[in-house]
Parts: structure tokens; C-alpha cells; sequence
């Protein structure tokens, strides 16, 4: 269940001069000419008192304007791949695939920010947090009520993100460190699609995906 909820919390990358304290034109200057990003990544999920209740680490490709794959490679393997119709979920563990058309809930994530710049004022407040732990930090507050977290901190290190921090309603916590980015690289053809393999069982909504809206609108 956790890790299905991060297609909702995938990374938002932003790179530019975090010196210049303004969020919003440090990803503007960042979304210019972006096509697609690709790296790896580093998760931690601490529970309400702070205690670690899970690690595990991967990699992530995005491509504007509305796909990614967010691949878990341990300590348990899973796959999520939005291919901007739908949204597949993959547990080779239980040879299972669920799926979902792919709709308002990744509006409201902080990805929206990088693969839809135009959705960033609508979807969340914007603020400046300050340095700390050697880091220069933004902050995103969704305004949607149904939000899957209340608040993310993004920690900008030189000219690119260096982490991510996002807490839930529960005070939940997750931090992801990044590493390896990769501006505008050439994917290969099926890194954005998903067929289900042979013999699993593939549960969810098969139909079109529902056209998404802006919060407010």
C-alpha cells in the first residue's frame, strides 16, 4: 500500500540558481526545453515518532508531458508506470498488475510541478523555506483537499534537487535523496509502456482515462 501511494509522491526535479530565493522562476528556468529526466533514487519513510519504517532504492525516468516509471529494485521489486492514459502498479512478488486510468490524483502531486509548469500556481502554494543541513529548501502546500500529502519540501543542492521530503496527514514522513540525473535522455521505446505479463492477475479499471481539472476550476 505504501509504495503504491508514491505515484502520488514521485520526485519533482528543479535545477537553476537556488540563490536566487524565487521557487517559481527557479522552475520556470528549469522547465525550458525539458523533455524528460531520468536518475536514481533513495527512499525513507519515518513514522510520526521518527522511527525508520522502511528504506529501499531504485530509479525514475519522467517525460513531459505526463508519464513516468518509478521502479523499486529493493529491497522488494516494483514497478508503477503512468504511460499518461493509465496508471500500472506491478508486483512480480504476487504476480499482480493493478491499473487505473490515469487522472486528478497526479494533479495533485509535486511531479505536476516538473511535467506541467502551467498547473503549479493552481495545484500549490509556493514558498521559500531557507537553508538547512547545507541545502536551500522550497516548499509546496497542496491546495486540493484530498491531497495524499499536506506538505513537501524540496532541498536544492548547486544547480539540482538533492532531496525531497513529503509528510501525510498522519505525520508520516518520507525522504528521497537523488543521484544520477539526466537531462532530456533518449528513452528506450517501452520505458513508458507496460503490457502485463503472461499469468498475472490484473485487477483495477481498465477503461479510458477521466479527463483531469484543475483544482479550483
Amino acid at each position: 500500500m505504501l509504495r503504491a501511494t508514491m505515484l502520488s509522491l514521485v520526485v519533482l526535479i528543479v535545477s537553476g540558481t537556488a540563490a536566487a530565493r524565487d521557487p517559481r522562476a527557479t522552475l520556470s528556468e528549469f522547465t525550458q526545453g525539458l523533455e524528460g529526466l531520468s536518475g536514481r533514487f533513495e527512499q525513507h519513510v519515518f513514522d510520526p515518532g521518527d522511527r525508520l519504517n522502511e528504506e529501499s532504492r531504485g530509479s525514475i525516468s519522467l517525460a513531459v508531458p505526463r508519464q513516468f516509471r518509478w521502479e523499486y529494485e529493493t529491497p522488494f521489486p516494483q514497478l508503477i508506470v503512468a504511460d499518461g492514459q493509465k496508471v500500472w502498479i506491478y508486483d512480480p512478488d504476487l504476480e499482480q498488475v493493478q491499473v487505473r486510468p490515469q487522472g486528478a490524483e497526479e494533479q495533485q502531486s509535486p511531479l505536476t510541478a516538473l511535467i506541467d509548469p502551467s498547473e503549479l500556481d493552481r495545484q500549490f502554494t509556493v514558498s521559500d523555506e531557507g537553508d538547512e543541513e547545507g541545502l536551500v529548501w522550497v516548499g509546496l502546500e497542496p491546495k486540493g483537499e484530498d491531497a495524499p500529502f499536506s506538505r513537501a519540501r524540496l532541498g536544492f543542492s548547486g544547480d539540482e534537487l538533492a532531496r525531497m521530503e513529503m509528510t501525510d496527514a498522519l505525520g508520516q514522513r518520507t525522504r528521497i535523496t537523488f543521484s544520477g540525473w539526466q537531462r532530456n535522455p533518449a528513452f528506450d521505446a517501452g520505458t513508458f509502456r507496460f503490457v502485463p505479463p503472461p499469468g498475472v492477475d490484473v485487477i483495477g479499471d481498465m477503461a479510458e482515462a477521466a479527463q483531469a481539472f484543475p483544482v479550483g476550476d
